[in-house]
């Protein structure tokens, strides 16, 4: 009885899973729920006791794979003592990796690819995902401008700037993946370096800076 009541409680994540499989294989327009069923081993009526439509199951395979590590960093970055640029470095940086290392990328690139035929989806990944990471990014920034670590820039305004190398690298590994291998992780180390020494309130070069940025 009671490893049957476990394989029950078990059920959703392992159709969850198998969706997320037949999602990064297909793609959301070409994924039928007769082959998330298949891949997961269980009857289609099943996978209805469960998830009345497709688009359930997407939104339910978002909240489980991407919304709980983003909420992570945010609990992280609240909690914490460390610095804005070790949070950027360490938690936020982590995150992207992570995103990038696993089959997460792919719902990133499928929301690229189809997300303008489908605005409930891509509204619904801006409001759990997106609006909190932003959210999250520029919290950061304002923690490290309070505390003198980084200068005033536009950055708190555009905090996608510190993504966006993350989604460059899901594009690339869509398109040119093929033609030219890209090592994502260094290109996010690269990035966040380079990102840093723009931002620390010591750094300001002789060519540019604050006065430059006053002038424009």
């Amino acid at each position: 009885m009671a490893r049957s009541v476990r394989r029950k409680e078990q059920r959703p994540e392992q159709i969850m899973q198998a969706a997320l499989e037949e999602f990064a294989a297909k793609g959301y327009a070409e994924t039928r729920l007769d082959d998330v069923a298949s891949r997961a081993g269980i009857s289609k009526g099943l996978v209805y006791v469960y998830f009345r439509t497709k688009e359930e199951l997407f939104k339910a395979v978002i909240r489980t794979f991407l919304v709980p590590r983003v909420e992570s960093v945010r609990a992280q970055a609240a909690a914490s003592e460390l610095s804005s640029e070790a949070l950027i470095r360490g938690p936020v940086l982590g995150l992207m990796k992570q995103v990038l290392g696993s089959r997460m990328h792919t719902l990133v690139r499928l929301l690229i690819a189809e997300g303008p035929k489908h605005p409930d989806l891509t509204a619904f990944y801006y409001e759990q995902v997106v609006s909190r990471g932003i959210g999250l990014l520029q919290d950061i920034v304002d923690r490290g401008v309070a505390r003198g670590e980084f200068r005033p820039t536009p950055l708190r305004d555009f905090p996608q700037l510190i993504i966006a190398p993350m989604i460059m690298a899901v594009i690339w590994k869509l398109l040119m993946e093929r033609h030219h291998p890209l090592d994502a992780e260094r290109l996010l180390e690269a990035h966040v370096g380079l990102l840093l020494h723009a931002l620390r309130a010591g750094d300001v070069s002789s060519t540019g800076g604050a006065a430059g940025e006053e002038r424009a």
